[in-house]
C-alpha cells in the first residue's frame, strides 16, 4: 500500500505539517489461515512487508507471540495470581489448563527476502536476528510459516467463552513488535495493553463453511461466502470456505467465528454501517434496539470528537466483558439495553482513542481509557439524560476514593507495573476522564471542545502521546499547561484548597485561603445577607494566562505556587457574610469538601473570635484511609 500516507512517511514528513523528524514505521500482512475446528489449532503463512521509515538501522526484530500467555507458569499465569487483588476474569486459572486447552504459538520457519533467519521463542515474545540489516528508508519482507492452538477463554482471547461463543481471535497472530523514537517496545504479554505498527492487512481464512466470520476490515469475497453479507445463495455442500478480509490504515486485526451467529446489518445513511454478530434468543433481545442508539452514537462523535472513516463498524458477540479493536469490538452480550448500550458505546468510541489515534497504551493508557471514558460518558448523557445527570461524577468519585488511599500510582507509571489492578483501573479510566475534564476549568469547555478536533485533526494515525495533546491545548487557549500535567501525570499529589479563616479587618474582614500540594485556578462565590452573590477567579502564577470567565465572577491577582495562604479583602463587615464557598462549578479534584464550604453561625462574636478552620474541623471527618478489599 504505497499511497500518499506511505510516501510523505517515506519522506519524513508529518501529515500536520510538523517537524520533518516526525517518523513512524510502517507494516502490511499477507496471512492465511486453515482452521482445524474440530482440534482447535490452525496453521498460517505469513508475508509481512516492514517498510523502516526510522532514521536506524535495524539488526533484530520482534513479534508478539500472544497466545503463548495462556499456558501454567507463564508470566501472566504468575502475575495474575499474585497481584494484590487479581482480576477474577483471570485468577488461577491458567494454571490449571490442561495440554490441550492452554495457548500455544510456535514458529516454524522465518526468513527475510528468501534468507532463512535465526529466531529465539521467548515466551511471548521472538526475537529475530537479521542476517541483513535494514537500513534507514529501506523494505524488508519476512516470510514466515507458524502453527497455533487455541486456548480456553480466559483473557478476552479464547474459544467457548462464558456465552458460548466458539472462538474469540483477539491477539492470534505473530505480530511485529512497534520500534518508535523510544526504541522497540517487547514487552512480554502479562494481559494489559497493546501497541502496534499502522499499515494494513489482507487475511484469509479457511474454516468449516458451517462458521459464520465477524472481523476487522471488509469481506472482499461476499458473493462466494453470503453468512448475511450478501444474499447470493451459496453451495451448501461446501465443507469449507476461504474468507478474505482487507483493512488499510490499522494496527491490529481481530476476528470471531461461531456456527451459531446470527449476522445483522444496519445501514446508516451518514455511515459507516453497523454490523452485529450474535447468538439469538431470549438473553440478547436487546440487540434489535442497538442499531438505532449505535446510530446516533456515531452521529456525535463525528461532530464532537472527528470524523470514523472506515466503511462500517462490527458489533461481535464474544471475549470477556469489551474490548476494543481495529472496525470493531468484542463484547458479552448476555445484557440489559442500557448496559448493552454503554460497553457498545465505550468500546465504539476507543475507535478514535485507541483505533486511530492510538498512543502507547503500555505508557499513556489514560490517553485511551480516559479519553474513550471521557468521550462515552458525554454520549450516554445524550442518549440516557436521566441516567447521567452528573456526567462525569462517577470518575471523580473513583480518583478521589484511591486518591486518600495508600494506593494511588502516577499515571506515568507502565500499564503492567502497577502495584494492583485498582490503581492501574482507577489511573486509566477514573483520573483519565478528570484529567481531561478538568481542564474546562482550566482553559474552559470551549477550548477543550475545539482541541479534541484539533487533536483528532492533526494526530489520527500517528501514536500522539501526552506532550502531543498538551500542545494542542495550549495553542488553543493561550495558556501553560506543564504544570498540570507534571503534577497530575508524574506525581500523585492531590488538590485540597482550603478557607482557613474569615477576620475583621479595619475597614472590613479578610478571607484567607490555604492550598494543598497542587496548585489551581480557584473559584470562590460569596454570599452576603443582603442575598447578593461576590464571585472571585484566583489564575495560578503558573498559567500565564487565564481562562474567559464569566461576567459577574472578578478576576484577582495570580495566586504563586510557593504562597500556601492567600488572602482576599473584603469592604463587607464579616457579620454581613453568610457563606463562603470554593469550586462552585465542581469541577475540580479537591480531595476534601468539607473545607470548602463555609456556613457563617448566624451568633458569633467577632469582636472576640475570627472564624478558622478550626469550626469545621469539628464536622465529621473521614476516619482513616479507604483500603483494598482483598478477596481470597
Amino acid at each position: 500500500m504505497k499511497n500518499l500516507f506511505s510516501i510523505l512517511l517515506c519522506l519524513g514528513i508529518s501529515l500536520s505539517g510538523y517537524s520533518q523528524s516526525y517518523w513512524q514505521q510502517e507494516a502490511h500482512y499477507q496471512m492465511y489461515i486453515n482452521f482445524d475446528s474440530e482440534n482447535h489449532h490452525f496453521d498460517g503463512t505469513q508475508e509481512l512487508t516492514l517498510i523502516n521509515h526510522s532514521p536506524d538501522t535495524l539488526n533484530k526484530v520482534f513479534y508478539h507471540l500472544y497466545f503463548n500467555a495462556f499456558q501454567p507458569g507463564s508470566m501472566m499465569d504468575v502475575r495474575s495470581r499474585t497481584i494484590l487483588d487479581p482480576d477474577r476474569r483471570v485468577g488461577d486459572r491458567i494454571s490449571h489448563l490442561k495440554e490441550d486447552e492452554m495457548g500455544i504459538q510456535q514458529i516454524t520457519s522465518l526468513k527475510q527476502n528468501n534468507t532463512k533467519l535465526k529466531f529465539v521463542h521467548d515466551r511471548t515474545i521472538l526475537e529475530v536476528f537479521l542476517e541483513n540489516e535494514i537500513l534507514p528508508g529501506d523494505t524488508a519482507i519476512f516470510n514466515m510459516e507458524f502453527k497455533a492452538q487455541v486456548p480456553i477463554q480466559i483473557r478476552r482471547s479464547g474459544r467457548m467463552n462464558k456465552e458460548g461463543i466458539d472462538y474469540s481471535m483477539s491477539q492470534w497472530y505473530p505480530k511485529m513488535c512497534e520500534y518508535d523514537t523510544d526504541g522497540w517496545h517487547t514487552n512480554p504479554y502479562i494481559g494489559r495493553e497493546f501497541y502496534g505498527i499502522w499499515g494494513s492487512f489482507d487475511v484469509n481464512i479457511n474454516m468449516d463453511a458451517s462458521y459464520t466470520i465477524a472481523a476487522t476490515g471488509v469481506l472482499q469475497n461476499a458473493d462466494e461466502i453470503g453468512h448475511g453479507y450478501s444474499n447470493t445463495v451459496i453451495d451448501t455442500t461446501l465443507n469449507r470456505l476461504t474468507w478474505n478480509f482487507k483493512a488499510e490504515n490499522v494496527h491490529d486485526f481481530v476476528w470471531a467465528a461461531d456456527p451459531d451467529y446470527t449476522h445483522d446489518i444496519v445501514v446508516n445513511e451518514d455511515g459507516p454501517d453497523f454490523h452485529l454478530f450474535y447468538l439469538k434468543g431470549e438473553k440478547t433481545k436487546e440487540w434489535d434496539n442497538l442499531g438505532e442508539y449505535m446510530i446516533k452514537t456515531f452521529a456525535y462523535a463525528d461532530k464532537n470528537f472527528g470524523k470514523y472513516p472506515y466503511p462500517h463498524y462490527s458489533i461481535i458477540q464474544g471475549g470477556d466483558g469489551g474490548m476494543e479493536y481495529p472496525m470493531a469490538t468484542l463484547i458479552t452480550g448476555h445484557r440489559k439495553l442500557k448496559s448493552l448500550v454503554g460497553v457498545c458505546v465505550h468500546e465504539a468510541m476507543h475507535s478514535w482513542y485507541q483505533g486511530m489515534l492510538a498512543t502507547n497504551e503500555s505508557l499513556f493508557s489514560w490517553m485511551d481509557e480516559g479519553f474513550t471514558s471521557y468521550a462515552s460518558n458525554r454520549i450516554e448523557q445524550q442518549l440516557f439524560p436521566e441516567d447521567w445527570k452528573d456526567v462525569h461524577g462517577s470518575s471523580y468519585k473513583g480518583y478521589k476514593r484511591i486518591a486518600i488511599s495508600n494506593y494511588e500510582e502516577p499515571l506515568c507509571t507502565h500499564a503492567d507495573h502497577f502495584n494492583t489492578n485498582w490503581a492501574y483501573g482507577t489511573a486509566s479510566y477514573s483520573k483519565g476522564v478528570v484529567i481531561l475534564d478538568q481542564l474546562s476549568h482550566i482553559v474552559g469547555q470551549d477550548v477543550v471542545d475545539r482541541s479534541l478536533l484539533r487533536y483528532f485533526k492533526e494526530w489520527s494515525f500517528k501514536h500522539p502521546t501526552s506532550s502531543d495533546f498538551k500542545r494542542i491545548v495550549e495553542r488553543e487557549s493561550g495558556i501553560e499547561l506543564d504544570w498540570y500535567f507534571d503534577y497530575f501525570v508524574n506525581t500523585t499529589k492531590t488538590i485540597d484548597y482550603a478557607i482557613s479563616e474569615v477576620s475583621k479587618t479595619v475597614n472590613g474582614s479578610r478571607i484567607l485561603l490555604k492550598k494543598g500540594e497542587m496548585p489551581m485556578p480557584i473559584e470562590v462565590d460569596i454570599v452576603l445577607n443582603n442575598g447578593k452573590t461576590i464571585s472571585y477567579y484566583i489564575p495560578t502564577v503558573l498559567m500565564r494566562g487565564e481562562k474567559e470567565i464569566e461576567i459577574t465572577r472578578k478576576q484577582l491577582g495570580d495566586w504563586a505556587w510557593t504562597n500556601p495562604t492567600y488572602p482576599i479583602y473584603l469592604e463587607h463587615k464579616p457579620q454581613d457574610i453568610v457563606s463562603v464557598k470554593l469550586h462552585p462549578n465542581s469541577s475540580i479534584a479537591d480531595v476534601e469538601s468539607l473545607n470548602d464550604n463555609l456556613v457563617i453561625p448566624k451568633k458569633w462574636d467577632w469582636e472576640k473570635y475570627d472564624l478558622g478552620l478550626s469550626i469545621i474541623e469539628k464536622r465529621k471527618k473521614r476516619k482513616g484511609k479507604k483500603l483494598l478489599k482483598i478477596k481470597k
